[in-house]
């Protein structure tokens, strides 16, 4: 009788929870790419758990570092969708939104101020191409700009023909390809040996970036802005709606907020690694605004065909950008 008792007064509570609104406390895995912990953007995700933890009812989350999990890199967005991770920062999310890559397009966006308008056009974009996934968009950083770093003198665009550059995307390729460049793709761990062997002349990245580790194989660094590379912060869309409305809007919050000070702590970085590489000996060239004005002339037919291959919807986002733009 007693345990009869017990029983109708826990379902009794549990219906009472139900009907009040009441939500079960969530425990979620999260997840990052990058395998170091001192990177700005791993501190920028451990401080969004620790707030979440802190300012939010009823959700908590576990942060892993990259190849903790038996996740490759390619697929923490399909993960995130199929509900084996939580809540994620993806760098390498493109190959699941292929229209997230108009943000990648080589001079496209040449400053701060026009990655801005660009990113407020694309995120309708964004967020509908997350949700094909399973997937909510919650926000984004970015790396600072992806400039040309190379072993021999460089100070124009005319300087690329001939030349060997390690590229990370086949956006940067389509740049280096239109100025008589060959573009090498190779893995972070393969570039100081291919710099010293002359397997490559060169490399796009930041200062903040890849040249960080590389610097002493590159001479050379001219600062033409080619493209921007970043990160989406996302959930699992069953495990975000199943938050009370209160907690979505604690954590969309912070993760805007935590978001815009990655980015900024890349800026500083990368201001504080060029003037560090600059009195190690690196000369450091500023573009003529003739180059940048070729070069944006050069790719505009590219962005073009990448757009119109891609299909209507991407096209009409690269005008939208366009637009945004004023170009």
């Amino acid at each position: 009788m007693k345990n009869i008792k017990h029983t109708l007064v826990s379902s009794l509570f549990l219906m009472g929870a139900a009907a009040s609104g009441s939500v079960q406390a969530a425990d979620w895995t999260g997840y990052t790419y990058s395998a170091v912990s001192t990177t700005a953007a791993v501190k920028g995700m451990e401080r969004i758990t620790d707030r979440v933890e802190a300012e939010t009812d009823n959700l908590t989350i576990t942060l892993h570092l990259g190849k903790t999990l038996q996740i490759a890199s390619s697929d923490i967005t399909q993960a995130v969708g199929d509900g084996f991770i939580d809540f994620a920062a993806d760098l390498f999310f493109s190959g699941n939104v292929p229209i997230a890559r108009i943000l990648n397009l080589p001079l496209l966006i040449q400053n701060d101020e026009q990655w801005d308008k660009a990113y407020a056009a694309m995120t309708p974009y964004l967020e509908e191409g997350f949700a094909e996934q399973g997937v909510t968009f919650l926000g984004a950083y970015r790396y600072p700009q992806q400039v040309i770093f190379t072993s021999f003198e460089m100070d124009s665009l005319d300087d690329l023909e001939n030349h060997k550059i390690r590229v990370t995307s086949p956006e940067q390729g389509a740049f280096v390809e239109a100025f008589g460049g060959s573009p090498i793709t190779l893995s972070g761990s393969e570039v100081p040996t291919a710099l010293e062997r002359g397997v490559i002349d060169g490399v796009l990245t930041a200062s903040a970036g890849g040249a960080k580790n590389w610097h002493e194989f590159l001479d050379y660094n001219y600062r033409l802005p080619v493209n921007y590379a970043y990160s989406a912060v996302i959930a699992n869309t069953d495990a975000y709606e199943s938050l009370n409305e209160a907690d979505r809007e604690t954590l969309a919050t912070i993760v805007n907020e935590e978001t815009s000070k990655i980015t900024e702590a890349f800026l500083v970085d990368e201001q504080a690694q060029k003037e560090s590489q600059a009195d190690a000996g690196m000369t450091i060239i500023e573009p003529k605004p003739e180059d940048l004005a070729k070069a944006q002339e050069a790719l505009a037919s590219f962005w073009q065909e990448w757009a119109r291959e891609a299909g209507p919807e991407h096209e009409q986002a690269l005008q939208d950008v366009l637009k945004a733009l004023g170009k």
